[in-house]
């Protein structure tokens, strides 16, 4: 018996890692999660059982607290159980979890890590999250807690000189950017990207107080990333377009 967390990366297919392939061409048995691009599955065995337990806001869903005991299961019937969780199953992915569990009922696990959606959809948005002289650090905190709550880590990044990277954020858009409005940071830029790394990748630009209407006028929604802080504006093309002339006037 045995489960194999794999990340399956942010989007994109082929941004999985090779060793995350390899272990979906192993299992018995594949769990995978909404966010997981359909042609992965290609990768699995033709008499592997494949299992959707996505979890997505307001629409059918699976708990946690079912996941769970469906690993087990599955494992002690078929074998190697492969959960396959978007992005990195560390990085709010509930992964220590799902192996803890695991481990208590005696199964073999093994973790495979994945890219994090919180830098690589950025990074391919043109958004660095640290540069020289623009932000030395970052945080990365989910938009909403267990209880569907902000979290308390949200005040204190907002206080910091850090870019801000939420992840699962968009319903709480408002307030977040109420937040920082109330730290001083009202004019910080911002970037938005829904479906990072996809072919239908959509961006808005803006800043803390401008923001909200932005995303309201392009209809962006979920699954997107906010990033917060002066990088932001480093993706931005009309803030590239007015570098461009202020360089041609000199």
């Amino acid at each position: 018996m045995k489960l194999t967390l794999v990340g399956a990366g942010p989007g994109d297919p082929d941004l999985i890692t090779v060793k995350g392939i390899r272990a979906l061409q192993q299992a018995d048995v594949v769990m995978y999660d909404a966010l997981v691009h359909p042609d992965l599955l290609n990768y699995c065995r033709p008499d592997a059982l494949q299992v959707y337990v996505g979890k997505r806001r307001g629409a059918y869903s699976c708990v946690q607290e079912d996941i769970n005991p469906l690993i087990v299961h599955y494992a002690q019937q078929y074998g190697h159980v492969v959960r396959l969780k978007g992005g990195d199953s560390f990085v709010f992915g509930r992964g220590y979890e799902e192996i803890d569990y695991a481990r208590q009922h005696g199964i073999d696990t093994a973790v495979v890590p994945g890219l994090s959606s919180s830098y690589a959809v950025p990074a391919l948005a043109g958004v660095p999250l640290t540069t020289r002289g623009l932000s030395e650090s970052f945080w990365v905190v989910t938009g909403t807690t267990k209880a569907g709550k902000l979290s308390k880590d949200l005040h204190l990044a907002a206080q910091s000189s850090a870019t801000v990277v939420i992840l699962m954020g968009m319903h709480k858009l408002a307030d977040i950017m109420a937040t920082f409005d109330r730290c001083g940071k009202a004019d910080t830029p911002v970037a938005i990207i829904q479906n990072g790394s996809l072919p239908e990748q959509r961006t808005v630009f803006g800043r803390v107080n401008t923001i909200v209407d932005r995303v309201n006028e392009r209809a962006i929604d979920n699954p997107a990333i906010i990033v917060i802080g002066e990088v932001a504006r480093l993706g931005d093309p009309e803030r590239q377009a007015e570098l461009r002339a202020l360089s041609v006037a000199k």
